[in-house]
């Protein structure tokens, strides 16, 4: 016989006080519940029910077995169920934090075809560039630039992006073009306020070296398509991805302030956890965003 079977039987006869009522509730006769409890118990060598002519209870040793044997019973009910929802179709509601300048720029415009072709998920975007705590605020997963302070949760990368300087052909005109790291703090450096040590940049020179200069300028932007609009205006440097300024450097509109520098990049990974990628609406999101983000 199923040791699970064996299990159910006796823990229903416990939860229903005999072994009538367990039957009725198992849809089979009062002998074959019978039959598993005493195979049950011959198996374990022990007597896990008191039987009276009026009532049934579990004994000292069978009352420790049922609590263990629930929880054996729940975690079997689990995963049957896990396997139902991997087969089920993704729905319901998707709530996704954000980085605010990937989420304008770049999933903003891929949502209507992920909706198009999910409409059963109902899909809730919180912009925002501050640190969350996805289980106490409710969030199925994180989008960010770069890690999670958080290292519980587990991470799938869905594209990367560079960082480079950059400048208006006008403010590198009036103001000279830095020919190194070192002649940067000389010039106007224009600040993401919401970015992770916003005021730092780390930067690598060619032979490879890490160097960290404090952006010190007479702006301090927390949007960065703010931040982008005061570099195209000539107001000083900036160092930002690739997402927010490529348009704008294909019409010129933007350089490359000092070329030779290696170019830096970051993964961009979504943050969810353990356990949430099984939830079909989660995994179709993911799946989604690797596909269309590969390029």
């Amino acid at each position: 016989m199923s040791r699970l079977t064996e299990m159910e039987a006796f823990a229903t006869v416990v939860e229903e006080g005999g072994f009538s009522d367990a039957a009725r509730k198992m849809g089979v006769a009062k002998s074959t519940v019978s039959k598993h409890v005493s195979s049950l118990e011959t198996r374990l060598g022990t007597r896990l029910l008191s039987r009276t002519t009026r009532r049934v209870s579990p004994t000292e040793i069978g009352l420790a077995y049922y609590d263990r044997a629930t929880r054996i019973l729940d975690d079997a009910g689990d995963a049957d169920a896990l396997v139902a929802s991997l087969h089920s179709s993704p729905s319901g509601t998707l709530r996704v934090s954000v980085d605010t300048d990937f989420g304008v720029h770049i999933l903003s415009p891929l949502l209507g075809g992920f909706m198009n072709e999910f409409p059963d998920i109902r899909v809730n975007i919180v912009l925002q560039n501050k640190a969350v705590d996805l289980i106490e605020e409710g969030f199925d997963l994180a989008i960010r630039i770069g890690t999670l302070k958080d290292s519980t949760m587990l991470a799938r990368k869905l594209t990367q992006t560079s960082y480079r300087l950059i400048a208006s052909p006008n403010y590198l005109a009036a103001h000279g073009r830095p020919e190194s790291i070192d002649a940067l703090p000389h010039h106007m450096l224009l600040q993401h306020s919401n970015s992770t040590g916003a005021n730092v940049w780390r930067l690598r020179e060619q032979n490879g070296e890490l160097r960290q200069i404090r952006a010190v300028g007479g702006l301090i932007v927390n949007d960065g398509q703010s931040l982008l609009n005061a570099v195209i205006s000539g107001l000083g440097i900036a160092y930002l991805p690739s997402f927010l300024f490529s348009q704008a450097m294909g019409r010129g509109e933007v350089v490359d302030v000092i070329p030779d520098l290696p170019v830096e990049m970051q993964s961009v990974n979504a943050f969810y956890p353990q356990g949430q990628f099984t939830q079909p609406k989660v995994r179709a999101f993911i799946d989604f965003l690797v596909s269309n983000l590969s390029h």
